[in-house]
């Protein structure tokens, strides 16, 4: 199997995904991304508290 071969058979693939939208109508963008920075500063906290010699 070639890359084009491959590459066309996955563009197919995603363009027949139309149907659904591609998005969750529970997952709320601003939720998603609160989390997220909230996991970020968690890890730079306990990363900031492991790097205590500087």
């Amino acid at each position: 199997m070639s890359l084009h071969s491959t590459a066309v058979q996955l563009a197919t693939l995603a363009s027949e995904g139309g149907e659904h939208g591609g998005e969750h109508d529970s997952l709320s963008p601003y939720l998603t991304g609160g989390g997220a920075l909230a996991v970020l500063f968690l890890l730079l906290w306990i990363t900031t508290r492991f790097n205590r010699d500087r």
